[in-house]
This record gives C-alpha cells, sequence and structure tokens, in this order.
C-alpha cells in the first residue's frame, strides 16, 4: 500500500495523533511525579522557591521522555492497532487483498519520520532544556559555584578564593599532556567582592596538575594604575584538577544531535575519550529505527483480526512486558559496548536487527495463518 493512497493517509493519521495523545499524556504524568519528588526533596532547604522547582521539572521532562520514547511509540501502535481490529476495519482491509505488510507500512512510515523529527528538530531543543537542568541541579544540591563548562569554545571556569574575591579562568584551546592538562591562550581574572577586576593576567601557556595548581608562562600582568608587568612564570593554587575538569563534561545528553560531530572531533583533538559521546551519536542515528521494531512488535500482540476469541488484555500485557524485555537487553548491549567490550556499530545495531527480524518472522507465520 502506498502512503499517498486514502487508506495509507488515514492509517499515518492514526497513529500520530494517537502518539501526540499518549506523549501528552506521559509528559503530564512525569511532571507532576517529578514536582513531587523535588518539593520532598526542598521541604528543608526554604531558600529554594516554587518557581525554581517548576524550572528544575519542566527541563528534565526530555531527560525522562527519552527514556520512554520507544515505549511511548510501541504503546501508541498498540492502541491504533487494537482501534482498528475493534471496529473491524482490519479484517476488511484484509478482505481487500491487502496484505500485512501494506498495512504497516503507512505506520511504518509515519514512525520514521517521527523518529527523524525527534533527532533533527526536538533533540536540539531537549539538549538546551537537559543542560539547563543539569546546571539548576548543581545549584539545588551542591549551592556550589565552582562550576566548570567544558566545550568547543575551550574552558571557563569560576572559583571564589579564601580572601572572598572571585578568580575566572578562560583557556581557549586544551589538550591532554598524559595526567595534566595543557591550556593555551590563558586570562585569569580577579574579581573583588562587587565583582569589579582586580589584576588581569594573560599567558601564552599554562599546566594544570593534580596538586591544584596551575602554572603560566610567558605572563602579562595587568594591574590598575600600573605599568604592565612581563614574567616568565607564575604560579596560582586553584580548586581545579585535571580529573574534575573530566569529571564536569557536558554530558552527551546535553548536545544537540547537530553538534555532537563537532564536539567529538574537537574532543578527539584535545586528546579525550570520546566513546561516550560517539555511542550516543550513533544510537540518535539508530532510533528511528528502532522506534520502527517496537512498532512491529506491537502489531505482533495487538493484529489480531478475530477479537471475539478473547484474550486481548493478556496479549497487551504480554507485549507491554516483551518491550521492557526488549529496552533492557538493549541498555544491556550498550553498555557492554560503552566499556568496549562490542563494537559500537554492533551494540547500537543488534538489538534492533534481532528484534526486527523475531517481529517479521512470526508476522509471517501469522499471514500464512
Amino acid at each position: 500500500m502506498k502512503p499517498n493512497t486514502i487508506l495509507g493517509r488515514y492509517l499515518m493519521k492514526q497513529i500520530t495523533l494517537t502518539f501526540l495523545g499518549v506523549i501528552i499524556m506521559a509528559l503530564g504524568i512525569i511532571f507532576v511525579f517529578e514536582m513531587i519528588e523535588l518539593l520532598r526533596r526542598a521541604a528543608s532547604v526554604p531558600q529554594i522557591t516554587f518557581w525554581f522547582l517548576l524550572k528544575m521539572a519542566f527541563t528534565k521532562l526530555p531527560e525522562a521522555v527519552n527514556l520512554i520514547f520507544p515505549f511511548v511509540v510501541m504503546i501508541a501502535a498498540m492502541i491504533t492497532f487494537w482501534k482498528i481490529c475493534k471496529n473491524s476495519e482490519f479484517v476488511i482491509i484484509l478482505a481487500a487483498g491487502t496484505s500485512i505488510w501494506e498495512f504497516l507500512a503507512p505506520v511504518l512510515l509515519a514512525t520514521f519520520l517521527i523518529g527523524v523529527i525527534n533527532i533533527t528538530m526536538i533533540n536540539p531543543i531537549s539538549s538546551k532544556m537537559y543542560e539547563q537542568y543539569e546546571r539548576l541541579n548543581v545549584k539545588f544540591k551542591m549551592q556550589d559555584m565552582n562550576t566548570v563548562l567544558y566545550t568547543d569554545k575551550g574552558l571557563w571556569t569560576r572559583e571564589s578564593l579564601e580572601s572572598g574575591n572571585i578568580m575566572i579562568i578562560q583557556a581557549k584551546f586544551v589538550n591532554q599532556e598524559k595526567s595534566d592538562l595543557l591550556l593555551r591562550s590563558v586570562s585569569v581574572l580577579e574579581l573583588d567582592k562587587h565583582s569589579r577586576i582586580i589584576k588581569s593576567t594573560e599567558a601564552f601557556a599554562a599546566l594544570l596538575n593534580d596538586k591544584h595548581e596551575l602554572n603560566l608562562k610567558d605572563v602579562r600582568i595587568f594591574t590598575t594604575g600600573k605599568t604592565v608587568q612581563k614574567v616568565n612564570n607564575i604560579t596560582y593554587h586553584t580548586e581545579l584538577t585535571p580529573k574534575r575538569i573530566k569529571e564536569t563534561f557536558i554530558t552527551p545528553e546535553a548536545i544537540s544531535f547537530w553538534n555532537l560531530p563537532g564536539t567529538i572531533k574537537f574532543y578527539e583533538r584535545s586528546g579525550f575519550a570520546v566513546l561516550k559521546h560517539h555511542m550516543h551519536y550513533l544510537s540518535l542515528l539508530a532510533s528511528p529505527f528502532l522506534l520502527m521494531s517496537m512498532v512491529l512488535i506491537a502489531a505482533v500482540f495487538a493484529l489480531r483480526p478475530n477479537q471475539r476469541r478473547g484474550g486481548i488484555l493478556y496479549l497487551v500485557v504480554s507485549g507491554i512486558i516483551t518491550g521492557f524485555v526488549v529496552y533492557f537487553m538493549t541498555q544491556i548491549i550498550y553498555a557492554f559496548g560503552l566499556n568496549g567490550y562490542l563494537p559500537e556499530i554492533m551494540a547500537v545495531w543488534t538489538p534492533i536487527i534481532i528484534t526486527s527480524c523475531l517481529s517479521i518472522t512470526i508476522l509471517l507465520q501469522m499471514q500464512d495463518g
């Protein structure tokens, strides 16, 4: 069946509308439970406002939805198939000489388009929201201003000194040198309590070691009311270490699909491992096909020409359990890939291929029967 036929457009419309209904319902439920949990956690923190908690709950929605997105698609497909079978539309479609594959083609196409829209249009928005949530969560849990942002624009840090002043460190280029970090085009600003600049230090290069020492080379010091001072070396004591910087990298989920390739190349040039980012990028590319495999699972359990025989609830529950098992196995294989036990391509695509092949085999037997 061609998707541009009347029946094809009808099936695409049904799965799309059902998907929108299910995703809106899921968003509402997640938001309510997240707000309840945040209110419970904030009960002993009087300085946290209700508006702050609302922003946290709202910006966390993309992370939660990404985890359940395949289930949302599967449940939407099961509801769509159940309604079509209940109204005897599926029987009529088969009686008209349409095969089950011609019936599934428009639904699979609509699902594929949903997956493409998700990674190309929704993902850039959700990644920004997730990045904002991480910042809010740090403020909520740590109340710590010593945050670190590591991006393709370089390294920016801000920390408080014992004197009450503030030190801002900025480097345009960062590379790993064994256990240390080599920074180039470094600027260090010292601000007073009122955010007024006390001293500005610029260096051609700097080395950050695990002893909390930032050693600057070829330094120029700018002080208000004084001439520029040039020195060969100067050392700053900081709370930063190379380990802390690597631990506070932006997570792959907070990077847009369109920015991931450039970020991966930047990290590779800097000498850092990018396996987690690369795996996330491959999983995004494969996500439309994962959604299609979940639709095939739904078809196995929900496409029944004769529903008068009963057992519909059993089939629905079985389909949901199967979906959970598939998702669980997907995460296990994905973890093997992250730990280097499996090639990245295999870790991402193996669950999709196995699930699709098994579902297609069962559907072929159902059609022959």
